[in-house]
C-alpha cells in the first residue's frame, strides 16, 4: 500500500500550495526549467535544501547523495561505470548553464561519522563503504584532537572543501569558473540549531550567515 503520509501530503499539496503556484507550474511545463543554482547536498532526510532555502519549483537543480560527495572527474578512458552524480553535474552545467554550484554539508552526517568510526559494511557488496571511502584521505589529513564532536564537525566541513576541489577537476566547470560564468560555494547546515555557515574560499573557514 502506498504510504498514507505521502497520500495525505499530496492531498494537502493539491488543496494548498499547487493552486497558489499553478501558473508557475504551467510555465515550467511549457518552457522547461531554467534554474541558476545547482545544489549538491546529502540525502539525509533531515537536510532538505528546498525547505532550508525556502525554494519554489524550478529554482534549484538538486543532487543528493550520501555525504554530499563529488567524485573527481573521470576522462573517457577511465569512465567504465555508471556515474549518477557526475551525470547530473554535467547536465546542470552544460545543458542548464547554472550560474552557481553550492555544496551543502551538515551536522550529524552519518556518512562522515561512518568513516570517522571505521564503519562495518552494511551488506556484502558494501555500496555505502565504497562510496564514502572517498572521505578516507580527507580524514587522514586531519589530526584528531581527542574532542570527538569537534573532530567530526571538522571532517564534515572538510568534506565540503573536498567536493569543491573535485568540482574543479571537471573541465567544463573549471573553464566556466575561470571566465566568470560560474561560481562555486560551500555551506554547512546545523541540524539542531538551524544555523547556516558559509565557507570562505580563501581560508576554508566557515562563518554563520546570521546569529541564532
Amino acid at each position: 500500500m502506498f504510504p498514507k503520509r505521502l497520500s495525505d501530503g499530496y492531498e494537502a499539496f493539491l488543496s494548498g500550495r499547487f493552486p497558489d503556484e499553478r501558473i508557475r507550474y504551467e510555465q515550467l511545463a511549457e518552457i522547461g526549467q531554467n534554474p541558476e543554482i545547482l545544489l549538491i547536498g546529502c540525502c539525509d532526510s533531515r537536510v532538505s535544501p528546498e525547505v532550508i532555502f525556502d525554494a519554489g519549483p524550478g529554482e534549484m537543480f538538486v543532487i543528493r547523495n550520501v555525504a554530499n560527495l563529488v567524485p573527481p572527474y573521470e576522462g573517457e578512458a577511465e569512465s567504465s561505470s555508471y556515474h549518477g552524480t557526475s551525470a547530473a553535474i554535467e547536465f546542470a552545467v552544460n545543458a542548464l548553464n547554472v550560474k552557481h554550484i553550492v555544496v551543502l554539508g551538515h551536522a550529524s552526517c552519518g556518512g562522515v561519522r561512518a568513516v570517522f568510526d571505521d564503519f562495518k559494511p552494511l551488506t556484502k557488496i558494501d555500496f555505502v563503504g565504497k562510496w564514502v571511502s572517498q572521505i578516507i584521505p580527507v580524514a587522514d589529513s586531519l589530526p584528531r584532537t581527542g574532542d570527538r564532536a569537534h573532530d567530526i564537525q571538522r571532517l564534515e566541513r572538510a568534506v565540503v572543501g573536498h567536493s569543491l576541489t573535485n568540482l574543479m577537476t571537471f573541465p567544463s566547470i573549471r573553464a566556466r569558473v575561470e571566465d566568470g560564468r560560474l561560481e562555486l560555494h560551500g555551506a554547512y547546515f546545523g541540524v539542531a540549531t538551524g544555523l547556516l555557515f558559509l565557507r570562505d574560499p580563501a581560508s576554508g573557514e566557515f562563518s554563520p550567515v546570521r546569529s541564532a
